[in-house]
C-alpha cells in the first residue's frame, strides 16, 4: 500500500511539473528547469552522504572503538542481505539515528551519543534494522527523485513569475490562446506548495515501510516501538541543532513543533507508527 502510495504521489509530482511547464508558453523553459534541477539533485545524490557526515561532525568509528555496536550492526545486515555499512558517531545528547548513502554498497549509518546512553540493546537492534531497512529499499534513492521533481516546479514557478513581471507583454499569440492569467497566477503559488507536501508524504511513507522492514530484520516489533515511544520523548525534552533539510533524514523528527509544524513534517503521526508496529506483533486491530 505505502509503495502503491509513494508511485501515485511521484505520477502527481510529475502532472505538476508538466503543467508548470505549460505556464511558461513551451517545453523549452521546462526543459532547462528540469536539467538544472536534475544536475544539482544528481550532485545531492553522489555527495548528500559526506555533506550530511560533516554537517553533524560524524566520526566514523572503527571496530575497536565500539565492538559490540559493530557486531550488532554486522549481524542485523547479515540478516538483511546487506554488505556491511560504515558506522558514524554524532555528539549529542537527543538520541537518534539516521541513514544515508546512494546505495548499500555506499552506505552510512550514523548514531547519537545520546541513542548509545538512552536505549538498551533490544530497542537500539530495532532502530539500527529501521535504518538498514531504509538502505535496503533504496530510500535515498526516492528522496533524491522526489527532491528533484519538486525542485524543478519550484524553480520553475520562480522562472513563470519572473517572466509575467518582466516579459509578460512578449508572449506569443499562440500562448496566449486559451490562456487563464488568473489560473495561471493561482498554479504559480500553489503548484510548488503542493509539491513540497506531496516530497513530504513520500517521505512518511518511506518511514512506515522503514518501520515495517526494521521489524522484519530485527525480528520483534515491540521493541522498535518501545524505541520509538523513548525517542519521541526524548527529541521534546532535548533540543537537537538540527537543519530543517536534513530533519527528514532521522528516524525522529529531530526539532520540535506543533500546528502547522505537523501538517508539514516530513514524519508520520508516532502514534500511528507505533500502532502499526504493535499490530504487526499482536495482529491487526490489538494494539487499538
Amino acid at each position: 500500500m505505502n509503495t502503491a502510495k509513494t508511485v501515485l504521489l511521484m505520477g502527481v509530482l510529475t502532472v505538476l511539473l508538466v503543467l508548470m511547464g505549460s505556464l511558461l508558453g513551451g517545453r523549452g523553459g521546462m526543459m532547462i528547469a528540469f536539467l538544472i534541477a536534475i544536475a544539482m539533485n544528481f550532485g545531492s545524490y553522489w555527495f548528500s552522504d559526506k555533506i550530511v557526515l560533516r554537517m553533524y561532525h560524524g566520526r566514523e568509528l572503527a571496530q575497536q572503538d565500539n565492538p559490540s555496536l559493530f557486531q550488532m550492526v554486522q549481524e542485523l545486515a547479515g540478516r538483511a542481505g546487506l554488505p556491511m555499512p560504515r558506522i558514524y558517531l554524532i555528539e549529542g545528547d537527543q538520541p537518534n539515528a539516521f541513514a544515508t548513502g546512494r546505495d548499500p554498497e555506499h552506505a552510512a549509518v550514523a548514531v547519537t551519543e545520546g541513542i548509545l546512553r538512552t536505549l538498551p540493546p533490544d530497542q537500539l537492534r530495532g532502530v539500527l534494522s529501521h535504518e538498514l531497512a531504509h538502505v535496503k529499499h533504496r530510500d535515498i534513492l526516492i528522496g533524491t527523485i522526489a527532491a528533484t521533481m519538486a525542485g524543478a516546479i519550484s524553480m520553475i514557478a520562480n522562472m513563470a513569475q519572473w517572466a509575467l513581471i518582466f516579459g509578460g507583454g512578449g508572449r506569443s499569440s499562440n500562448d496566449r490562446e486559451g490562456g487563464n492569467p488568473l489560473g495561471g497566477l493561482v498554479m504559480l503559488i500553489v503548484a510548488p506548495i503542493a509539491a513540497m507536501l506531496i516530497q513530504m508524504a513520500i517521505s512518511r511513507s518511506r518511514e512506515f515501510e522503514a518501520d515495517a522492514g526494521g521489524a522484519q530484520i530485527s525480528g520483534n516489533p515491540l521493541s522498535l516501538a518501545n524505541a520509538l515511544r523513548t525517542l519521541n520523548r526524548k527529541a521534546e525534552e532535548i533540543p537537537m541543532d538540527a537543519s530543517p533539510a536534513t530533519a527528514h533524514m532521522f528516524i525522529v523528527n529531530p526539532l520540535s513543533g506543533g500546528g502547522l509544524a505537523k501538517l508539514f513534517s516530513t514524519h508520520p503521526p508516532m502514534e500511528e507508527r507505533i500502532a502499526r508496529l504493535e499490530g504487526m506483533a499482536y495482529g491487526e486491530g490489538a494494539s487499538r
